[in-house]
């Protein structure tokens, strides 16, 4: 409750700030260095709170060694999924077929499942909230291991792709679409939507989980056949000798995923360590063309990062189109992003743009070498300097003798002169206000309106978020 208690602080000495418009240059700076604090406690709330399970505590309790590889009898296995039949409409049944899955997944894809339980804390929460929406169990959620190992970029060599392997045909029926540069199939939160209404349709007409889940795997017209040929059985397990050799182990893979990713405890199988979680995210939606190469050296953040983290663009490019792109990472780099957005499209252009300037000559024809000096200011990155000036990173690097893209506050760096490109004045666009409905929430009314809930809170710096009122007015624009 402290961090809460901190954060709880933080936000109400951040609304106190809001109220007053007048801010001298010496508030402004605070004004930073407050919300910056607050992104961090965020952070850092996000990264502690998060569902870690009860794994350390069952592993010291057990008294494991740290490399030991505990079995159990078949007794035990079955009393477990007796037990996770209770809280499912699941028929996780423990048979044969079940039991030697699940063991054979406890003892050899170990280091599998300490993976997916390492990747799961960046989707499971998505999941979970988009099942529940839907009516559905949130046991579905293990269908993604299986069929992805939690890898959005996977494809098969059949053609499925994403986070629940779509086939193209499958995908565009629900609404999932591709182009050059885009496929929907790669993006979590919409293949998920997608996912959640195949397996909804499926279920309508099985009326059985277990053969909606091998129709998923198989499509309806072999689980059909399959029906037909078990002499019209209407049960997975007495239909299952006459589905595809594939399907056949697809149930009981579901089972032995579901199984050990919720006891991996008893199992001492340890979650790799989550780098980013769900609830740390946050996104932005861009106006123009841009490469992701860009955003990386704005921000001082890892390239393979933006791209683990957007993995529905095809390339390191996010294209401009005339429904904006948006793009996710922390919330952190968000808040600079939105900050930083119109150096982030200079930067672009100085990278991209073939330059017909000449650089400036000396009285004896030579390029100049004079420069002047930037002293860095709070929340500036490395990335950003670079934009101001027309530079690029790696030059600053190189005239300052850096290493790396760390920079402190006070710090003096050598830039070029002359370079300096002048940010072209904002046009004034007219205020857009939208009015509340009833159900309205602000994270609905952001998306709504292809803006972040940061970018609408900036908007919006005196509305409390959590006590809308039906008729109230929000700057959208």
């Amino acid at each position: 409750m402290r961090a809460l208690g901190i954060i709880t602080l933080l936000l109400m000495m951040g609304n106190s700030f809001a109220q007053n418009s007048l801010l001298t240059p010496e508030d402004s700076i605070a004004r930073k260095q407050l919300i910056n604090t607050i992104e961090q406690s965020l952070d850092l709330f996000y990264k502690e709170y998060s569902p870690e399970g009860n794994y350390d505590s069952i592993i010291d309790a057990l008294n494991y060694e740290q490399d030991s590889v505990p079995s159990f009898s078949n007794e035990v296995y079955c009393e477990r999924l007796n037990a996770m039949n209770e809280a499912s409409p699941f028929h996780l049944d423990c048979n044969e077929y079940t039991l030697n899955t699940i063991k054979f997944f406890a003892k050899k894809r170990r280091g599998f499942a300490r993976v997916v339980l390492g990747r799961s804390k960046l989707y499971f929460d998505m999941f979970e909230a988009k099942l529940t929406a839907h009516d559905l169990p949130i046991e579905l959620k293990y269908l993604a291991v299986i069929e992805s190992g939690l890898r959005p970029q996977v494809k098969s060599r059949a053609g499925a792709l994403g986070l629940w392997q779509f086939m193209y045909g499958t995908g565009r029926m629900f609404g999932l679409k591709e182009s050059s540069y885009i496929d929907e199939r790669m993006d979590p939160e919409k293949a998920t939507e997608a996912a959640c209404k195949y397996l909804k349709k499926l279920y309508g007409i099985y009326d059985d989980w277990n053969l909606a889940l091998a129709a998923y795997n198989a499509g309806p017209g072999n689980v059909n056949k399959a029906i037909r040929r078990s002499g019209n059985k209407l049960s997975y397990w007495e239909v299952r000798p006459f589905l595809p050799r594939e399907t056949q182990g697809y149930v009981p893979n579901f089972i032995a995923a579901a199984y050990l990713l919720t006891h991996h405890a008893e199992h001492n199988i340890i979650p790799m360590e989550a780098t980013i979680r769900y609830p740390q995210l946050d996104t932005i939606c861009l106006n123009k063309g841009v490469h992701m190469a860009s955003i990386s050296e704005l921000l001082s953040f890892e390239l393979e990062e933006v791209k683990r983290l957007n993995p529905v663009y095809k390339k390191a490019y996010i294209p401009k189109t005339p429904k904006q792109q948006c793009i996710s990472l922390p919330a952190i780099q968000i808040g600079q992003l939105v900050t930083l957005e119109d150096s982030l499209y200079r930067l672009e252009k100085m990278r991209y743009s073939v330059s017909t300037t000449t650089p400036p000559k000396t009285n004896g024809g030579t390029t100049a070498k004079t420069y002047t000096y930037h002293k860095v200011r709070s929340g500036e990155t490395l990335g950003a300097i670079a934009a101001k000036y027309g530079v690029s990173v790696a030059e600053i690097q190189r005239i300052n003798g850096l290493r790396s893209t760390k920079i402190y506050v006070g710090q003096r760096l050598k830039v070029k002169p002359g370079s300096v490109s002048t940010p072209k004045p904002r046009t004034t666009t007219s205020r857009k206000y939208y009015t509340v409905r009833s159900g309205d929430t602000f994270g609905a009314i952001a998306q709504r309106n292809r803006l972040s809930q940061s970018q609408l809170k900036r908007l919006n710096p005196r509305i409390n978020i959590s006590r809308l009122s039906i008729g109230q007015k929000i700057r959208v624009k």
